[in-house]
């Protein structure tokens, strides 16, 4: 992940998730093509998730999707501010996801590698 990092988005070290989006951009795509991809990085969501009591491997792989989607949404999380809609968006997302499905469970248990 830290060489995805390095990469596509020119930061230094590892990160949960990468957004590609050109969902500013669709006359660039190709029919048949993605509008977005996320790189999520399952060895953080296993850390994480068996890190934090209210967390799981699971949960953590579904909020790194949500926050990568937020990305492509236009939210940002560099700044202090931006930071806090974020947080702030992913809560409100998390939430609505927690009355439809059961996130603890929804993908297979994954040991950090």
């Amino acid at each position: 992940m830290a060489a995805y990092n390095a990469d596509i988005v020119g930061h230094e070290g590892t990160t949960d998730v990468i957004t590609l989006s050109w969902f500013d951009d669709p006359e660039g795509l190709f029919p048949g093509d993605p509008a977005l991809i996320l790189i999520v990085n399952p060895d953080a969501a296993a850390r994480e998730g068996a890190e934090r009591a209210d967390s799981s491997y699971s949960y953590e792989t579904a909020l790194y999707v949500v926050h990568g989607m937020l990305h492509a949404a236009g939210e940002d999380d560099l700044e202090e501010e931006s930071r806090l809609s974020m947080r702030a968006a992913e809560k409100r997302v998390m939430d609505q996801l927690k009355t439809e499905f059961q996130l603890n469970g929804l993908f297979p248990e994954r040991k950090e590698q």
